[in-house]
């Protein structure tokens, strides 16, 4: 009896993948939302279309794949930072997040993941889940535990502050109506713990 193992279907599937989901990320780089295909992202991958198709319905399930692919292998804990100094953490965060929407690769991924989900509700609630949801509650986490440190009012809108910390930036960098700079960061920070200090 043959002791030899066939192919290994699971790493090859894995492999197709993650050429799907670097193939997809590459064109978005490179061509206007508009004239992505299916058919183009399997010739760029080196895969047949319906490899993609096995996996994903649509276009804009695998555009939503590799933004979230990309926060997976960034890492698998969602946190913030909690050195006890919630004005540098803070900083230290949107900074980051002025950063990633400064990358043109970036840029226009996370473009083109807002068109869809404008437009299809069930990719919207995916993203809400997999992406929004896990993010919103670490820094809603980090908010609490600067409320219990003293650092915020006992009786803050922590969700309220929130928006009034992000959704500035996001609205600022969505309608391109100025430069989103860490300067720009820093007084966003400055402005929420001016609102909901002690």
């Amino acid at each position: 009896m043959s002791t030899e193992k066939g192919p290994d279907h699971s790493r090859r599937k894995e492999r197709s993948r993650q050429a799907i989901l670097t193939a997809t990320r590459t064109l978005v780089a490179e061509e206007a939302y508009e004239k992505i295909t299916i058919e183009a992202i399997a010739a760029r991958a080196g895969v047949g279309k319906q490899t993609i198709y096995r996996r994903w319905p649509s276009k804009s399930a695998v555009v939503f794949a590799a933004l979230l692919a990309l926060s997976e292998d960034a890492d698998q804990s969602v946190a913030l930072p909690d050195t006890g100094d919630l004005e540098a953490d803070l900083k230290l965060v949107m900074r980051a997040t002025a950063e990633e929407f400064a990358d043109p690769a970036f840029d226009r991924l996370i473009r083109a993941v807002n068109t869809e989900i404008a437009n299809d509700a069930s990719l919207a609630a995916e993203y809400r889940e997999k992406l929004a949801q896990p993010l919103e509650e670490a820094k809603r986490a980090r908010l609490r535990s600067a409320q219990k440190a003293g650092q915020i009012a006992a009786d803050a809108d922590l969700d309220l502050a929130l928006e009034m910390l992000y959704a500035p930036l996001f609205q600022r960098w969505l309608h391109r109506s100025g430069p989103v700079t860490a300067a720009y960061a820093d007084s966003l920070v400055d402005a929420t713990l001016r609102a909901f200090g002690p």
